[in-house]
């Protein structure tokens, strides 16, 4: 079974950037779909970007043009990279890969402030 598992978050301002990291402990180049969530404090986890093994991307509109997902397939490591963060991009970020089954990370908290 891959796991999952997410880089650290962070604390920052309005207008800034953070990147995330989610290593897989095993090949995810069979892997159709990664992909990131996000739960804010008393909201029900909400999908944010996914990409395709061939590379096709999918985000949820309130991101688009702001956060771009990435993979590596050498690395094995999905990456989401979050510029002009928003203070209600504050959240719990999950990594999720649909591999004969839904696999999760930890999830790794973002704080941005206003």
């Amino acid at each position: 079974q891959v796991q999952l598992v997410e880089s650290e978050g962070g604390l920052v301002q309005a207008g800034g950037s953070l990147r995330l990291s989610c290593a897989a402990s095993g090949s995810i180049s069979s892997i159709n779909v990664m992909g990131w969530y996000r739960q804010a404090p008393g909201k029900q986890r909400e999908a944010v970007a996914a990409i395709t093994s061939d590379g096709g991307t999918h985000y949820r509109d309130s991101v688009k043009g702001r956060f771009t997902i990435s993979r590596d397939n050498a690395k094995n490591t999905v990456y989401l990279q979050m510029d002009s963060l928003k203070p209600e991009d504050t959240a719990v970020y999950y990594c999720h890969a649909n591999h004969y089954g839904d696999i999760w990370g930890q999830g790794t908290q973002v704080t941005v402030s206003s």
